[in-house]
């Protein structure tokens, strides 16, 4: 293993009933496991969903979701699309956090319909910016992902769709390693 590897949340986005995310999101930390350079921690906020509002209590759970975002060198967020955008439960969960996001990676693997909910990822880049975050140019996207991946929980195109997560996952271990050693040398403030 690579010494002081990066740890990466993956946060899977969708809480609702029936969803695929968690398929798509167990795909790729089998992906990112594979490499010597990180350590993957897996965030369901199914399983602890943020306050429905600022302010409200939180579930039970949710502060190990907390130190877990807090505890990370970078993160990727697997996303689905709801009506051209990403869900509201995400949105929750980015905006009952501040400094765990700031000056650190943040890549996106999403899928969804005809355009595999990459407009959720358009729209995640302007709040992650405005967190201070650095989003990963080149995402891993799968359109109508149900027809796609069997019934093992990997994509058919086993090949293409690996090829895209070690580009995106190369890019995240640059970034990554580069904001880790800029905040241990200064602080970040804004």
């Amino acid at each position: 293993m690579t010494e002081n590897p990066l740890r990466i949340a993956i946060i899977i986005g969708s809480t609702r009933q029936g969803r695929f995310g968690p398929t798509v999101a167990s795909w790729f930390a089998g992906e990112a496991a594979r490499r010597d350079d990180m350590v993957v921690d897996v965030v369901d906020m199914a399983a602890a969903p943020p306050p429905s509002e600022l302010g409200a209590a939180p579930s039970d759970g949710f502060a190990d979701v907390t130190a877990a975002l807090r505890s990370a060198d970078g993160y990727v967020v697997v996303t689905c699309e709801y009506n051209h955008s990403f869900p509201g439960t995400l949105k929750n969960l980015i905006d009952t956090h501040f400094s765990e996001w700031r000056a650190k990676p943040v890549g996106f693997v999403s899928y969804g319909g005809l355009a595999g909910g990459l407009r959720s990822v358009e729209h995640l880049r302007s709040v992650f910016a405005e967190l201070h975050a650095v989003t990963i140019r080149d995402t891993v996207s799968f359109h109508t992902p149900w027809n796609w991946f069997g019934e093992d929980g990997a994509p058919d195109d086993a090949e293409g769709a690996g090829a895209a997560a070690k580009g995106m996952l190369d890019q995240l271990n640059w970034w990554g390693h580069a904001l880790r050693e800029a905040r241990t040398v200064r602080p970040y403030g804004s």
